[in-house]
């Protein structure tokens, strides 16, 4: 990849995580169907992409490393399905914003886990997280179907938070590709006791949107942001995904007629925001890390 062709498939690749809600909230099954097939799906996609796209070596993997892949393939699993949740219970929109919460719990977590100093930029992150998805939600009523949803989708950013912890403290051991196979492996495994008693009852119309969901908005979206990465640095990488939640907010608006409020955009923009900044800190502290080494 050039340069500017990277930039163009990390572009892409955000539209299509942007476009899961979509997919999700179109496909007329149950959170536990969909994310099984999108699993599927993926796998396939995952392992076409590594037979015939991708250079990088498969590595033997200790018992460490199978325990650490179980473990994020369980994350994965509870993360999609509380995702999908709440798609069905909020809508796109909402659901987008409340995963989006997922830099402020990194950082709090981050510091807990690995015993790292939090700093005084990413305390503002965190209070630009909260602020925006005060903002964001639409009734302080649990009993309301939205705040519900919203609720959902933040669990489903604590979830992945937790993943992305899981999945550093094995970076660098395994290939990014095989890493993704394999937890996708996991999460179809999970969720195959739940899924197989409905799976005949799904509609031609309903794979088609898993299938899309699996296919290009796990499988070839992750591949194009892994190639993208040799090329493009993380810190811009972290910048343009920052685009995700545009890109699905603006689908659900045009295709749904999920019109955001002036409030619900102001708190999506605060979201926004933090996570580019969490982007820019993520690529500074990388940068100074060889530095140091040197």
């Amino acid at each position: 990849m050039t340069p500017r062709s990277a930039l163009g498939a990390l572009h892409i690749g955000a539209l299509m995580f942007g476009l899961t809600g979509v997919f999700g909230k179109l496909a007329a099954a149950s959170p536990a169907i969909i994310v099984f097939g999108r699993a599927v799906f993926a796998v396939v996609a995952l392992a076409l992409f590594a037979r015939f796209a991708s250079n990088t070596a498969w590595k033997k993997l200790e018992l460490r490393d199978w325990r650490r892949l179980l473990v994020s393939g369980v994350l994965l699993a509870a993360h999609w399905v509380t995702f999908f949740i709440a798609v069905k219970v909020a809508g796109v929109a909402v659901a987008t914003l409340g995963f989006t919460a997922f830099p402020a719990f990194t950082v709090i977590l981050e510091g807990l886990i690995f015993r790292e100093r939090i700093r005084a930029n990413e305390v503002l992150l965190v209070v630009l997280v909260s602020i925006g998805l005060v903002l964001v939600t639409p009734d302080f009523n649990l009993a309301s179907e939205a705040t519900g949803g919203l609720l959902w989708g933040i669990a489903s950013g604590l979830l992945f938070s937790l993943l992305s912890l899981n999945n550093r403290a094995s970076s660098g051991r395994i290939p990014a590709v095989q890493a993704a196979l394999c937890q996708n492996v996991v999460v179809a495994a999970c969720l195959l006791p739940v899924a197989a008693p409905g799976l005949a009852d799904v509609r031609a119309i309903d794979w088609l949107w898993i299938g899309l969901l699996g296919v290009f908005c796990t499988g070839l979206a992750h591949s194009l942001f892994v190639a993208s990465l040799a090329v493009i640095k993380a810190r811009t990488a972290s910048v343009v995904f920052a685009m995700e939640p545009v890109y699905g907010i603006t689908a659900a608006w045009l295709l749904f007629a999920e019109t955001p409020t002036l409030r619900m955009l102001l708190g999506g923009v605060l979201i926004i925001v933090a996570i580019v900044l969490s982007g820019l800190m993520g690529g500074a502290s990388q940068a100074k890390q060889p530095a140091a080494t040197a």
